[in-house]
């Protein structure tokens, strides 16, 4: 950087402070020196009208802005600029990976039918070019997208070749990423072993790469879940909550509780009581951040917490909620599951 400074290089400023900023997001999760850095690089490329650095400083503005904020209006207007860079420059490839990333940001703010459409251009562009990094991540964000919907089996196929594709050549986020959905989605389907292994897949690959903690964190909590559930001899039961408590990434606050709250609930029904604390704080956590396919969820676990109490009526309500917030969502899959099971309460 000080060598950079002093002979002008403009482009290696960019670069440098790009590399930093990523350093500091997905290591540290240090945001307030991420954005520091990663602003800068903007703020030079721009001035110096460097393409391929305003491309790269772009694309990690936007996922810095999805991941650490919940600010997933700057995180789509980042990554649509980095998009249409990649576009203009003819990059295929690149066009691909933008708008697989762009997907990712649609699914957590719920916009499904955008994730869809979005993942699907990304599969596209990137079966036409045959470049093997940009399938990776289109075939493993294709699956998050079917997932999203509710069309499980599907999902499992992209995400599986996805995962595949990238553990080949080290794509080591994505692939991580992918595992994370692999792990709900077989804790879904009540498949807890595939889950276990999933989760722990994720959680070995970041931590030997010091990567994303806040997802270890929740990697770790879905692993005792999923154990529990399995009558798994010899957890500790009482250690998950702890990783709940730790600073984590604002894009898993909510995530986190949820899975705390159905641990609790699977633990004892002496336990119901605190597992509403727990599904409440999710909720807040998930509405306020604008994590509406998450807030859907929250409000199903809710439902089934009064149908351990017996509440009927509550939990037509909670389930109620949740069809309404999963049909916002377009997430016609988990509209179908959740009104069959409104049908079976009636």
């Amino acid at each position: 950087m000080d060598l950079a400074k002093e002979k002008g290089y403009k482009k290696q400023l960019s670069l440098i402070n790009t590399i930093l900023g990523q350093y500091y997001f997905f290591s540290e999760e240090n945001y307030s020196n991420a954005f520091l850095h990663l602003n800068e690089a903007l703020r030079i490329s721009e001035e110096s009208n460097d393409i391929a650095s305003m491309l790269l400083a772009n694309y990690w503005l936007g996922l810095a802005c999805g991941y650490s904020k919940c600010d997933f209006s700057n995180g789509e207007y980042y990554l649509k600029k980095s998009t249409e860079i990649c576009i203009a420059a003819n990059s295929t490839w690149g066009a691909s990976t933008n708008k697989s990333t762009l997907a990712q940001i649609y699914y957590y703010s719920g916009s499904v039918n955008s994730c869809f459409q979005t993942s699907e251009e990304a599969l596209n562009m990137a079966e036409e070019t045959e470049d093997i990094y940009s399938k990776a991540i289109a075939y493993t964000m294709h699956g998050v997208s079917f997932y999203g919907k509710g069309f499980l089996k599907e999902a499992i196929t992209y995400l599986l070749k996805g995962t595949k594709l990238c553990e080949s050549i080290n794509v080591l986020v994505w692939n991580g990423f992918g595992h994370i959905i692999l792990g709900e989605l077989y804790f879904e389907i009540e498949d807890y072993q595939k889950s276990i292994d999933h989760f722990s897949r994720t959680i070995s690959i970041f931590e030997h790469n010091r990567l994303l903690p806040s997802y270890v964190n929740l990697c770790k909590t879905g692993v005792v879940r999923a154990k529990l559930n399995s009558d798994y001899m010899g957890i500790k039961a009482l250690s998950f909550k702890k990783n709940a408590h730790k600073k984590n990434m604002t894009l898993v606050e909510g995530w986190i509780r949820k899975i705390v709250a159905e641990i609790l609930l699977t633990i004892d029904d002496r336990n119901i009581s605190e597992a509403e604390d727990w599904i409440n704080k999710a909720i807040e956590k998930d509405n306020q951040n604008g994590m509406n396919l998450h807030l859907a969820r929250d409000y199903a676990l809710y439902a089934e917490l009064f149908k351990r109490k017996d509440d009927v009526s509550q939990a037509k309500d909670k389930l109620n909620a949740a069809v309404e917030i999963f049909k916002e969502c377009g997430a016609d899959g988990w509209v179908d599951k959740y009104e069959r099971e409104l049908a079976e309460l009636s």
